[in-house]
């Protein structure tokens, strides 16, 4: 194998190792936002479920007001 030969494949690898190096910080970064979101759907899914459970139940957290059954032309 040549000098030029060995430049070529050692500047060949050197670009691998950089890519490599790259997506393996893209991977990282994904990954934290994959965890994010799936934190945010839980709370989410976990909020669906009291909303669900207080509608079947008829309570509610705020007063009832005869304001809000109001027809929507008034």
């Amino acid at each position: 194998m040549t000098d030029d030969e060995r430049q070529r494949l050692d500047d060949r690898l050197v670009d691998l190792e950089v890519k490599l190096s790259w997506a393996d910080d893209l991977l990282e970064q994904l990954n934290a936002v994959v965890a994010r979101q799936q934190g945010q759907i839980d709370a989410l899914a976990r909020e669906v479920a009291r909303l669900s459970a207080q509608a079947a139940t008829g309570t509610s957290d705020a007063p009832y007001s005869l304001r809000d059954e109001l027809p929507p032309h008034y």
